[in-house]
Formats: C-alpha cells, sequence, structure tokens
C-alpha cells in the first residue's frame, strides 16, 4: 500500500480531527487494495486459535472505506459458523441487536444507509451469547483503545463487558494497519478490543 500511518508526531488530539483524517486515509485505498487487505487479514484470523474455535460470530457490512469482512463471512459459512450482524435496536437508543445472516438474507438499508437483516423475520441473538465480535473502527492503538465512528454504539451494546473484559464474547477490531495510531487513551464509557486484525498481522 502506498499510504503510510499519520506521522507520530502530527496525530491530532482533537477524535473529530483524527477521525477525519483515518476516514480520508481508508477511502484513498483502491479496491483491488481493499480486495487484498480482506483476504491477508482472514489469513491473520484463521491462525488465530479462537476464531476457529468460535460458532457465534457478529459481522458488518463494510462501508466509508472500512476493512471489508465479506471473504471472512464466505469461509466462516464454508466452516459452517452462525454469523450475525447488528441492527440497530428499535426502541433503546444506541443499541444493536445482532440477527443471523446467510448468504440467502435479505437486507433493507437502516436510516444510515446500510444494510440490515429483518430482526422480526430471522433469528435474534443477544450479544452476549455471541463467540466473537468484528468491530469495525476508524482508529486503534496497541493498548485496545478503538476510534470508531462516534455512535456509541458497540460501547453500549458490549457494556456488560467492563465487568468481564477477558471473557465472551472476544471483540477483535478490523482495519488496514493505516489506522493505528500511537495511543487513543480509554474514555469510562470505552469497552477496550480483545485484539485487532489487519492485513499484517493480529495484534
Amino acid at each position: 500500500m502506498n499510504q503510510s500511518p499519520p506521522d507520530q508526531t502530527q496525530i491530532p488530539q482533537d477524535r473529530a480531527q483524527l477521525r477525519r483524517q483515518l476516514r480520508e486515509l481508508r477511502r484513498a485505498l483502491s479496491p483491488q487494495q481493499q480486495r487484498q487487505a480482506s483476504l491477508s487479514c482472514l489469513r491473520q484470523l484463521m491462525q488465530y486459535p479462537k476464531f476457529i474455535r468460535s460458532q457465534h460470530f457478529g459481522l458488518y457490512l463494510a462501508n466509508d472505506g472500512e476493512l471489508d469482512p465479506a471473504p471472512i463471512a464466505q469461509q466462516l459459512w464454508k466452516m459452517n459458523k452462525f454469523c450475525y450482524l447488528p441492527v440497530l435496536h428499535p426502541s433503546r437508543p444506541r443499541e444493536l441487536w445482532f440477527v443471523r445472516y446467510t448468504p440467502d438474507t435479505p437486507l433493507k438499508p437502516n436510516r444510515f444507509g446500510i444494510g440490515e437483516p429483518d430482526p422480526f423475520r430471522n433469528q435474534r441473538l443477544q450479544a452476549k451469547f455471541l463467540d466473537m465480535v468484528l468491530l469495525p473502527l476508524v482508529g486503534f492503538d496497541r493498548n485496545g483503545g478503538r476510534l470508531g465512528m462516534g455512535g456509541g454504539f458497540y460501547d453500549k451494546t458490549f457494556a456488560f463487558k467492563k465487568d468481564k473484559p477477558e471473557g465472551k464474547p472476544y471483540l477483535i477490531g478490523l482495519a488496514h494497519s493505516i489506522q493505528e495510531v500511537p495511543a487513543l487513551g480509554l474514555a469510562d464509557w470505552d469497552i477496550p478490543l480483545s485484539g485487532v486484525a489487519t492485513e499484517h498481522e493480529l495484534i
């Protein structure tokens, strides 16, 4: 890839500014770079014992230059694993349901224009019963810090992890290596990641 991580001396302290900078970097990746990164990320995960042992996976549909987990979903289906997509909770703000996702599941765009399966026609699974969740992110550090889009959906949905950060579900961020920053710092409401998978490594 031609892009390199932001210079550590130039990392903006303002999260909104940092979010804009990192989104521009990932959107600049070519379709070929995106596809290669997804396949390379899958190879990293296939070497992770917890990934192999897990049965119920939360995934997402890539948007805005996010690392695309579509090849990962294809592999999980081949392995007879169960995949679920996040769906905006109809009555609880900033909370997510996880709804069964198969190659044949019809999707309908939510208010952000991101496809969702119908939560009333497909199986729902409570977040606490997932084995592993592959999360989108805008930025990450090597201490479990995750910079999201700012909505707080994942932090609220997985707030129960505050009491048992080492337990399931394992929260694995998916990212391009150019999205790494030196340190993000965790706010009280931030739920730290169990790990991050990039095209180069599993952190």
